[in-house]
């Protein structure tokens, strides 16, 4: 299973947002809001070029989705054969992945450690273990916490401390340990810091 194994804090920095969601990354963008390196105090962040704008926007889609660029760019073709604005598909079907459902239900602090939890089998689609994180959801999926990860304390503890919100396309259930797909996620509902617009034009070129 290919994913980023790097440094994070440095890529958060890079492109000037917190891409894994970690308070390590929150509190090193508060004390160096600037870019890595010698000279990070003095360079633009985007230095008026529009190409390093569409490429930091590619980036910071792939980065928080923990995707690599060839299965980004797999998905980027996909998303070109479906019906609708390019941009918005790509989101949409990146937001469809399980880890991200694991991350959106509050059973993950992150994407990575929801991640994790897919590939340590401990989500249930539709009853059944799944451990592909790149799985894809469909509408009227029942997405659910296997019954050792209901035990868990690590999960027990992001559900009663997150206390994050379940997504408009998502229907929380049994006490927030099974979550069903309402709907497809429409761009509404995705929350990224990520301007689609602007990896769609990248791709075109």
């Amino acid at each position: 299973m290919a994913r980023y194994t790097g440094p994070k804090v440095r890529i958060s920095r890079r492109l000037g947002t917190n891409i894994f969601e970690n308070e390590k990354g929150r509190k090193a963008l508060e004390r160096r809001p600037f870019p890595p390196g010698t000279h990070g105090r003095t360079r633009r962040r985007n230095n008026g070029s529009e190409y390093l704008a569409q490429l930091q926007e590619k980036q910071k889609a792939k980065y928080i989705y923990g995707l690599l660029e060839r299965q980004f760019h797999k998905t980027y073709l996909e998303a070109v054969r479906l019906q609708g604005p390019t941009g918005e598909n790509l989101l949409r079907l990146l937001e469809q992945r399980l880890d991200n459902v694991v991350y959106r239900a509050g059973w993950g602090s992150t994407r990575p450690q929801a991640r994790q939890f897919v590939s340590h089998g401990l989500i249930l689609v539709n009853g059944k273990r799944l451990d592909i994180a790149s799985a894809r959801v469909k509408k009227g999926d029942v997405v659910s916490l296997s019954p050792k990860a209901a035990n868990l304390i690590v999960i027990q503890h992001n559900l009663d401390v997150l206390d994050r919100s379940v997504v408009g396309w998502l229907e929380a259930g049994e006490g927030g340990k099974q979550v069903t797909v309402r709907d497809l996620p429409q761009r509404d509902h995705i929350d990224v810091a990520v301007r689609e617009s602007l990896i769609v034009e990248l791709y075109s070129k």
